[in-house]
């Protein structure tokens, strides 16, 4: 039989924290990869960026997998494999630091913009799903093939506009603004992915969502990358360059305009020519 399901079994606290930590993620990412911009090959730009994959593959899964303990199946007790958990952290972070790196060091053009995109938006979407597959419910999850299409279109356009936005805007307020549109953007994704899915039980089992087991297992999977998180914060919020008040982008140096020679009034040389202050006179 089919069983009924809910995104909501917590009411609305499990998707407003799940939408803040995608925000959190996009805006450390954003903050990290305006630290990168205009920085030679080396210099720390390796590491911003690096920083910045993290963060919002972090910010991505955690929003992911705090929304899953809203998740209920009336009649089954749902559980989680801890191998492919993990494993869908790893590819989330990857395809994130794939696409961030790529525009990071070739910038935004439109071929690199949308290879990048589209590469981070599959990854993303194949992070949702996998997480997916460590889901057991005791019965046999289905997905409806039209929305799971539709998720994946929006989880495309939500990376590029990520990536986009993270080569584009270098104004803080706008780095706000940016992560709250692509906090909403993730969110959509997911909550579109689980519309998607239905759940066929063979018998209803004792037991629900409220199972300390289960909440203590997601709680332990989202320590590490909610530490990373607060991590990455303070590093971005203690940046000697913020604390100094140097500007997050600096124009390189070859890119410099030159500065222009200054004009040399003849009555002010110091070693004019017998010949010139006659000509002066």
């Amino acid at each position: 039989m089919t069983a009924d399901v809910s995104e909501f079994h917590y009411g609305l606290v499990t998707p407003i924290a799940a939408y803040l930590m995608a925000c959190l993620g996009a805006v450390l990412a954003l903050r990290c990869t305006t630290r990168s911009i205009g920085r030679g090959r080396g210099e720390k730009r390796f590491g911003w960026l690096a920083l910045g994959a993290v963060s919002l593959g972090c910010g991505i899964w955690t929003m992911h997998f705090i929304a899953m303990i809203g998740f209920s199946v009336d009649g089954a007790l749902v559980s989680y494999d801890a191998g492919r958990t993990v494993l869908s952290l790893v590819v989330c972070i990857a395809v994130v630091a794939a696409g961030v790196f790529l525009v990071g060091y070739r910038g935004a053009g439109p071929v690199t913009l949308g290879t990048a995109g589209v590469l981070t938006g599959l990854g993303v979407a194949a992070m949702h799903y996998l997480g997916m597959t460590a889901m057991n419910t005791g019965g046999t999850v289905q997905y409806d093939t039209t929305v799971v299409v539709l998720s994946v279109v929006i989880a495309v356009v939500a990376a590029t506009a990520a990536l986009w936005a993270a080569v584009s805007i270098s104004a803080v307020w706008a780095t706000v603004g940016a992560s709250l549109v692509m906090g909403a953007a993730v969110a959509t994704m997911h909550y579109t992915g689980m519309a998607a899915v239905s759940v066929h039980v063979a018998q209803a089992q004792a037991g629900g969502q409220s199972s300390t087991s289960l909440l203590a297992f997601l709680l332990v999977m989202l320590a590490g990358p909610v530490a990373a998180l607060i991590l990455a914060a303070a590093i971005v919020m203690f940046d000697p360059e913020v604390v100094g008040g140097r500007r997050d982008r600096t124009t390189p140096d070859q890119f410099a305009p030159a500065t222009p020679a200054q004009p040399w009034p003849p009555t002010d040389s110091p070693q004019q020519s017998l010949a010139d202050r006659r000509y002066m006179s």
